[in-house]
């Protein structure tokens, strides 16, 4: 008699393998595509991508605007035909993979319900924030800027250091200015509304709501500024607020009481503690309700995405107990021991853009935001199942008037 299996088995035995992948395909995409955030400024460079894919490097051109006429027409001699010019901005596609493997003893106890699910959801995740990295790089890393003060000087207790309106004002200003492109939609009024977009992390908008102007506007005609957080766009701009916009860790004013220390010893994801250097000052940092930042600092346009923080909540001789972003409330990352632990204010960026603001490219072979790989069986006894992602592409920007940001400090993280 005929058995319908997962994978394929002894006699009789007919292999159901394509419905159960479809059903793993079908959750990666969804998680994949609903937890993009800077690709959003991105869109496909050309229409032939899979020509485009096979080059090394890949060029945007770039064609001059023609001069402004200021001179009548002759009537016995023929006019001068303008020369344009070309440029081009270069954008490098690269890829990205990652995997995991567990024993087919983890799956047979089943210690998670829905195990190999799970697993899914993990990598799928994994898989999204990988490449939405690679955007977010490509967003945040640009030339055009406004900071109140040089970085390493952001203070989170200086107001004027923090998110304003003014600030947006300045921004509409000089992305008009610089003839950035909007995103065309409609308005609440159905008419016809250009916008661009502003992607800001919840602690930056918390300090965007308290302004003067916008808390006014908040305390006597829309009560859902304050009551129910409904401050969804401000002036030409609409507000993508997310946990995801990137936060430069410890890279603003250094605490008056001070702590910059290394880590003693390695820690691994999921931990509770860390044991430091040394402890100074973080009495203090605890006191004050404050952050500790673990990894290198983001002094330039170099990123290091392994980087976090964490709030510490008490510490015994060199030890410190910390809660983190970890599934558990620990560490979410891995982290070798002499890596940096400091107590400074963090910079928080404020992307400006619009439409076209970054342009990516990918294999359709393997999908825009990559393909999911297995599960499959793998040892010489089958006894280990894999799991992983592909992908193959890249993200760049292709002028620099397209983009713009604002790096600020933020009220929570002043010391009181």
């Amino acid at each position: 008699m005929p058995i319908q299996t997962s994978a394929a088995g002894g006699a009789g035995a007919v292999a159901l393998s394509n419905s159960t992948r479809t059903q793993y395909l079908d959750q990666y995409a969804e998680e994949v595509y609903f937890s993009r955030y800077y690709d959003q400024l991105a869109i496909p460079m050309g229409r032939d991508m899979a020509e485009l894919i096979r080059g090394s490097a890949v060029q945007a051109n770039f064609i001059s605007k023609m001069a402004i006429g200021t001179s009548a027409i002759s009537e016995t001699a023929d006019i001068t035909p303008q020369a344009l010019r070309d440029a081009v901005a270069t954008i490098t596609p690269t890829s990205r993979g990652e995997a995991i493997q567990t024993s087919q003893q983890i799956q047979i106890r089943n210690f998670l319900n829905d195990y190999m699910e799970k697993l899914v959801k993990t990598v799928a995740e994994g898989a999204a924030e990988t490449i939405d990295v690679l955007a977010r790089d490509a967003a945040t890393q640009g030339t055009l800027v406004n900071r109140t003060a040089a970085r390493a000087s952001l203070d989170a207790g200086t107001t004027s250091h923090r998110l304003t309106e003014t600030k947006f004002a300045n921004a509409a200003n000089q992305l008009g200015d610089l003839k950035a492109p909007m995103f065309e939609g409609m308005s609440d009024g159905g008419q016809q509304a250009r916008r661009w977009s502003a992607m800001i992390d919840p602690f930056a908008f918390a300090d965007l709501r308290q302004d003067g102007s916008v808390q006014a506007v908040g305390q006597y005609q829309q009560a859902g500024i304050h009551l129910n957080w409904e401050l969804g766009e401000l002036g030409p701009f609409r507000l993508l607020v997310s946990s995801w916009a990137k936060i430069l860790y410890g890279a603003g004013l250094d605490a008056v009481d001070i702590t910059a220390t290394t880590l003693n010893t390695a820690v691994n994801p999921l931990a509770t503690s860390l044991r430091v250097a040394a402890n100074t000052h973080m009495d203090q940092t605890e006191a004050a309700g404050q952050w500790l930042n673990i990894g290198t600092e983001e002094t330039a346009n170099t990123h290091y995405p392994q980087n976090e923080r964490v709030r510490i909540t008490g510490f015994t001789g060199s030890t410190a107990t910390i809660v983190g972003q970890g599934p558990n409330g620990g560490l979410r990352f891995a982290h070798p021991a002499t890596n940096s632990v400091r107590n400074a204010d963090s910079v928080h960026l404020v992307v400006f853009g619009g439409p076209g603001s970054l342009l990516k490219l990918y294999a359709p072979e393997v999908g825009e935001f990559g393909e999911i790989v297995g599960p499959k069986r793998d040892g010489i006894l089958d006894q280990f199942w894999t799991l992983g992602f592909k992908f193959w592409g890249g993200y760049g920007r292709i002028a620099e008037n397209r983009l713009l940001r604002e790096e600020v400090s933020v009220a929570q993280e002043a010391w009181s």
